[in-house]
């Protein structure tokens, strides 16, 4: 779950006594930062499978490959992701190193689709492929879309149930995120189907419209589960 980039600065001294009202964006002090993430690297035992599932994920294309490493990219850059490929055997010698992002470091990658039809598009894609989330929620902020790689990186695809960053901001001050700020799970088949019912896009994005009838989702701190985390 992410807004759109902008780093939140420490609040204006001059502004006491509003510490849960949202900040305003557009007011953020410029500073010199980078424009975007160019790429990521991770050392795999497993570069075969990597590269064969970001194909099929991201569309990836190998831009170079030797015995020690393989350059991906799926857009305008030059590479998006590199393989440094380490002996397949050493895949058995840390067994759990694919659990360790569920209790400590970094836990998952963030991608924002434009619109709820892209990503639910995306989602049926790989569904064909053999390809499926292990987490689909509504966060509040976003309707998002958790898969694996098979090193176990998560990677979160998402789309913005707010229109501007700064509506997203403002929510994050609500009572309703206050009670619930882990969201409910969803169903993604469900809206869908509903994509293809004709269904409003702006109704799909709200909580509770990826919960077919009949059926009770895992909401808040219940969605949490051992798969979820």
């Amino acid at each position: 779950m992410s807004a759109t980039p902008s780093p939140l600065q420490p609040s204006d001294p001059d502004r006491s006594g509003t510490e849960n009202s949202a900040p305003d964006l557009g007011q953020l002090p410029d500073r010199l930062v980078p424009d975007f993430i160019a790429h990521w690297v991770v050392k795999t035992a497993r570069s075969a499978e990597m590269i064969d599932w970001y194909g099929h994920v991201f569309g990836a294309r190998v831009v170079h490959e030797d015995n020690q490493i393989a350059f991906l990219t799926w857009d305008h850059e030059s590479h998006r992701l590199a393989l440094v490929k380490l002996p397949p055997p050493v895949r058995f010698a840390f067994p759990l190193s694919r659990w360790r992002r569920k209790t400590y470091g970094i836990d998952h990658l963030a991608f924002t689709f434009t619109s709820v039809e892209k990503l639910l598009l995306t989602y049926e894609r790989l569904t064909k492929v053999g390809i499926s989330p292990v987490w689909s929620i509504n966060h509040g902020p976003t309707t998002s879309l958790y898969y694996e790689d098979p090193e176990g990186i998560r990677l979160e695809f998402q789309t913005e149930n707010f229109p501007t960053a700064q509506g997203t901001a403002e929510y994050f001050t609500s009572a309703d995120f206050a009670e619930n700020p882990i969201g409910t799970d969803i169903d993604p088949d469900y809206l869908l189907e509903q994509l293809r019912a004709g269904v409003d896009r702006e109704q799909l994005l709200r909580r509770g419209a990826g919960t077919r009838p009949g059926t009770k989702p895992r909401s808040n701190k219940r969605a949490i589960t051992w798969k979820t985390l």
